[in-house]
C-alpha cells in the first residue's frame, strides 16, 4: 500500500469539507499552526534556559576554584 492517487486523494478531500465545511478548515490550518510555532517558540525558550543555567553553574565553579586556590596560596 503506497502513496494514495490523485482520485482517492480527493475523495479524503472531499470527506473532510463535509465533516468540518469550507470555513472551519482555515481555521483548524491556522489553529495547527499557531499550536506548532507556539511548541517551537517553547523548545527554543527551555533551550535558552538550559544555556543560562549552564552558564550560572560554570562561572560559580570559576569562583570556587578561585576561592580555593587564594585559602592554597594563604597556606
Amino acid at each position: 500500500m503506497g502513496m494514495p492517487s490523485m482520485p482517492e486523494l480527493l475523495v479524503i478531500l472531499a470527506i473532510v469539507v463535509l465533516l468540518f465545511g469550507a470555513k472551519k478548515i482555515p481555521d483548524l490550518a491556522k489553529g495547527m499552526g499557531k499550536g506548532i510555532k507556539d511548541f517551537k517558540k517553547a523548545i527554543r525558550d527551555d533551550d535558552e534556559e538550559v544555556a543560562k543555567a549552564k552558564e550560572i553553574k560554570q562561572d560559580e565553579t570559576k569562583e570556587a576554584v578561585t576561592e580555593t586556590k587564594e585559602k592554597v596560596k594563604k597556606a
